[in-house]
């Protein structure tokens, strides 16, 4: 598989364990604690598997990149969390980053 790929999945699921973090609620609460952990081993392990072919900086700062976007949306669909422009701005600036990295 293209390990740009993985690093887009793993990514995602970075995405869906933080989000599973504020569902744990501390990790007090089995269901969502036990899908926040899959997904957080899931997410490394795929990380690490893409990092056999891709640069470690690139390929971990695009990780990051997608998991902090992911999750900053979901967090303003899921928790109702504010949009200002600082925010927008601060999302757009770490996708420009992301783009950069990928092209670089």
């Amino acid at each position: 598989m293209n390990p740009w790929v993985i690093v887009l999945i793993a990514g995602l699921l970075e995405t869906g364990w933080a989000i599973g973090l504020k569902y744990s609620e501390g990790f007090t609460r089995l269901v969502p604690s036990v899908l926040t952990l899959v997904g957080a081993v899931a997410s490394f392990w795929l990380l690490s598997l893409a990092m056999k072919d891709l640069p470690v900086g690139t390929a971990y700062a695009v990780w990051v990149g997608i998991g902090a976007v992911g999750t900053a949306l979901l967090a303003v669909a899921l928790f109702g969390e504010p949009v200002n422009i600082a925010r927008v701005l601060g999302v757009g600036l770490i996708l420009g980053g992301i783009i950069t990295l990928k092209l670089a």
